[in-house]
């Protein structure tokens, strides 16, 4: 079918009563743990997995694309009303919104950021729409050695464009796969780094490493770094619109955010951040009123945002059509796919056109709602803000541990999910980033895969992984990355001897 049969498709499986729900509450729960400081998507969407167990493929998946893009709104309330940036993608929306709001101009600054979020979501909807087929189609040329070298050389890429040296991403890249080959091997049945423990044979399942790693981490981060949130500027709702003069200079930045936001997007890295840094920069670059620009400029809000929303929503491309995440959100989306059996990549938009679509037609449904509700709901937000700590905390943990339990009712999983919360945390307190070591769990069963079945079809010939031009052009990039950051580090450490002997 082509994109227009496959949206009208999409929208009569996303307005089912049970998805439409999904998507609704998924979108309003994502705006809540982005409004809290210090969660964020990763860990929300770690945290909510184990409710989606009970529900269909379809129904579970809309919901935690919801929250996963109802987070990129939340977040961004947060760093106008308190100054803290609810999530990664919203720290430059603190620059100039927070700045409004001191102003008196919070609704104002609120208002762009949730109409800005809509257009970009709703336009890179369309671009994720009429792309994903495209790549998947192009995908279908890709066997066993090629799909090898696009998640190999993606593995590596990803873990070097994440920031930190080489060593580090090596390092926490190496423990993810080393996880990832625990447990019952698939093709011969044989118990692997078990220990004769009977939990261990069953394998390391991913959502308590992904709870722990990610939301229990962070919950021991809150309670090193944040005692208290500030006091929230109150916002009424006549306050929300933005002047004629204010409007004039918003609808260009949204554009341009969208359009930087989404080609960003299709890169390997945490592209909804650096697209935010980039447009910023952007709209200071074009902006006759460069004085502004953190003191309240309103294109520093509009650009920045949009640009997070496009990419948010451009990362979804390769994930579909690929099967290959960009990103530490979109490995989480992964592994939530994979527990309900679907398995994302090529085949996809052919076996399970009810997942694909669906999907891209709730997104429109979600960013709709997340226009019309949450500017109402700004006090709502606000009160939010409120709750102590001492009392969120504990109820956060509660229910990570209880989601943990019910992956195989083992109280295994309990103890695995608070394991690696205290390695998640010593790892960030080390400046190691772990969305390397996510992907490698998630990416590492599919490598090991790919590389048995294409020495089984070439009956133990190593050269089918060099033999045809895609597998050739994929790891000449990979080996191009990996040259080239080896190079900038060389180039810096010999900038610092420089300004040592000096």
């Amino acid at each position: 079918m082509n994109a227009l049969d496959g949206m009208l498709y999409g929208l009569s499986v996303a307005t089912q009563n049970i998805n439409l729900l999904a998507a609704l509450v998924g979108a309003l729960l994502g705006t809540v743990i982005g409004v809290l400081p210090g969660l964020g998507p990763v860990a929300g969407v770690a945290l909510v997995i184990p409710l989606t167990y009970s529900l269909s493929p379809v129904t579970g998946l809309i919901a935690l694309a919801g929250i996963f893009y109802g987070c990129m709104y939340g977040g961004s309330t947060t760093s106008v009303l308190v100054n803290i940036p609810g999530e990664t993608a919203s720290v430059v929306t603190c620059l100039d919104g927070y700045q409004m709001a001191m102003k008196g101009r919070a609704g104002a600054a609120l208002a762009v950021v949730a109409i800005g979020s809509f257009v970009a979501g709703t336009l890179s909807v369309v671009g994720v729409m009429l792309f994903a087929p495209l790549l998947s189609n192009f995908a279908f040329s890709f066997g066993p050695a090629e799909f090898f070298a696009l998640t190999s050389v993606g593995l590596v890429v990803l873990s070097r464009v994440s920031g930190g040296s080489f060593a580090r991403s090596l390092f926490v890249t190496s423990l993810g796969l080393l996880l990832a080959t625990i447990g019952m091997e698939e093709i011969t049945a044989v118990s692997r780094f078990s220990f004769d423990v009977l939990e261990l044979s069953q394998g390391i399942e991913i959502v308590p490493v992904a709870v722990g790693l990610f939301g229990i981490s962070e919950v021991l981060f809150v309670v090193e770094d944040l005692l208290g949130v500030p006091r929230a500027i109150p916002v009424k709702l006549r306050e929300l619109l933005p002047t004629q003069e204010e409007w004039r200079r918003t609808l260009p930045a949204w554009g341009r955010g969208t359009a930087l936001g989404f080609v960003m997007g299709f890169l390997p890295g945490p592209m909804n951040v650096l697209s935010t840094f980039a447009s910023y920069r952007l709209e200071k670059a074009v902006s006759r009123r460069k004085d502004e620009f953190g003191k309240g400029a309103i294109e520093g809000v509009a650009g920045p945002e949009a640009a997070n929303n496009a990419a948010a929503t451009a990362q979804f491309v390769p994930l579909l059509s690929l099967g290959l995440p960009f990103s530490a959100i979109m490995a989480l989306l992964m592994a939530a796919m994979m527990i309900h059996g679907v398995q994302p990549g090529p085949l996809l938009v052919v076996q399970r056109p009810e997942v694909f679509w669906g999907i891209m037609a709730s997104m429109y449904i979600g960013n709709i709602a997340l226009l019309i509700l949450n500017l109402p709901l700004v006090g709502v937000w606000v009160s939010i803000l409120r709750i102590p700590l001492h009392v969120l905390l504990p109820c956060i943990v509660l229910y990570a541990m209880i989601g943990a339990y019910s992956v195989r009712n083992s109280i295994f999983d309990v103890w695995v999910l608070l394991g690696f919360g205290v390695l998640g945390y010593f790892l960030r307190k080390l400046k190691f980033d772990l969305a390397p070591l996510i992907l490698a769990v998630v990416l590492g069963p599919m490598i090991e895969k790919y590389f048995r079945t294409a020495l089984f079809l070439s009956k133990g010939n190593l050269g089918i992984f060099v033999a045809s031009p895609i597998s050739k052009v994929i790891w000449g990039a990979g080996l191009l990355v990996v040259v080239a950051g080896g190079l900038r580090s060389l180039r810096r450490r010999a900038r610092v001897r420089v300004v040592k002997v000096d």
